[in-house]
């Protein structure tokens, strides 16, 4: 039978007691129960959200990377790289996102928490792999979806839109070689095409 889900403010709460000091701000934003914390107690706050009885989330059910660098535009400050969580609590019908920021943009460094959740093994891969954060702690923090050879961090927001260099099989040396990028750069400017009764339309 499955539970009720809680209003998102008694999650908060039920958070934000748990996490205490832990935390520097939970609150609700559309309807999402939302915790950041600092990433010397990143690992210590999530082990009590997988732990704790008013929180029960036995399953992290997705992590990213994200590059701040150019939410500038909007007035937000502050370091360039995060890493948010979506954890679920399936006993309990309830959810919650965790934010950790990296304090160091030369080097975006965070602790693993794949000894909490078997499924971060993969996403913190992904994440060190798009955006070269460094998940501390983790055993196996190999690239997962670029080549062994990939130069760079293509989520990032500074890595040029044609890369670095291009792959291809070369017949006669029977292997995959790199070589530089032959792309010329280019600005693509959106057509609009109109055509008269376009989709039945007059």
């Amino acid at each position: 039978m499955t539970s009720v889900a809680m209003r998102p403010e008694a999650v908060r709460d039920a958070v934000a007691s748990a996490l205490g000091d832990v935390a520097r701000t939970v609150h609700v934003a559309l309807g999402q129960v939302i915790a950041e914390v600092p990433a010397a107690h990143y690992h210590q706050a999530m082990q009590t959200l997988r732990d704790a009885p008013s929180c029960r989330f036995e399953q992290l059910v997705d992590l990213c990377g994200m590059d701040h660098s150019t939410y500038g535009d909007i007035g937000t400050e502050g370091a360039r790289y995060s890493v948010v969580s979506q954890l679920l609590s399936v006993s309990l019908n309830q959810r919650v996102r965790v934010k950790v920021f990296c304090p160091d943009d030369d080097f975006p460094v965070v602790a693993s928490v794949s000894d909490l959740w078997n499924s971060a093994i993969w996403y913190e891969r992904e994440a060190f792999d798009l955006y070269g954060v460094v998940f501390d702690g983790h055993g196996d923090l190999r690239r997962i979806l670029t080549d062994y050879g990939f130069i760079g961090h293509p989520f990032r927001k500074d890595f040029p839109l044609s890369g670095h260099v291009e792959m291809r099989y070369d017949a006669d040396q029977r292997r995959v070689i790199y070589e530089p990028v032959t792309i010329e750069p280019r600005e693509v400017t959106p057509r609009i095409i109109r055509e008269d009764k376009y989709g039945g339309l007059h």
